[in-house]
């Protein structure tokens, strides 16, 4: 007996059911869903879990910690208040730790936002600037 072919393209009808282009296509979306989840989940990788200290002076130095904070992953530490970013500069850095100075802002309180790619991600953790 000769095989059957079906109308539809997708489907081939030959001693029971194959369906090797949904087969195909599936494991090949899988494969690419692999392949791709590390760069499009990279960036949320990237957090701040604490300042030390908390508190300091215009060009002090100040520890950030947190997860995925290196060179790959973050490019710059800012302050941030309700309307400005302030750019910090970068002294040391590395995957669980960013050193940084204070830079010349008003005293009071800040965010620590992290830049990942063309993003400012601004974290729930707060560094005060003293006079």
């Amino acid at each position: 007996m000769a095989p059957k072919t079906s109308r539809f393209p997708a489907q081939q009808l030959e001693n029971g059911h194959k369906y090797t282009r949904t087969t195909w296509a599936l494991l090949g979306a899988a494969a690419a869903l692999t392949l791709l989840a590390p760069m499009l989940f990279a960036r949320a990788g990237s957090r701040v879990t604490g300042v030390d200290p908390t508190s300091g002076k215009v060009d002090d130095t100040v520890t950030v910690a947190g997860e995925n904070l290196g060179k790959g992953a973050v490019s710059a530490v800012f302050l941030s208040d309700d309307k400005t970013d302030y750019k910090a500069t970068l002294v040391e850095q590395d995957e669980e730790k960013i050193v940084i100075k204070v830079p010349h802002v008003k005293p009071g309180s800040y965010n620590i936002s992290i830049q990942t790619g063309n993003t400012i991600l601004i974290q729930p953790v707060r560094f005060t600037v003293q006079e």
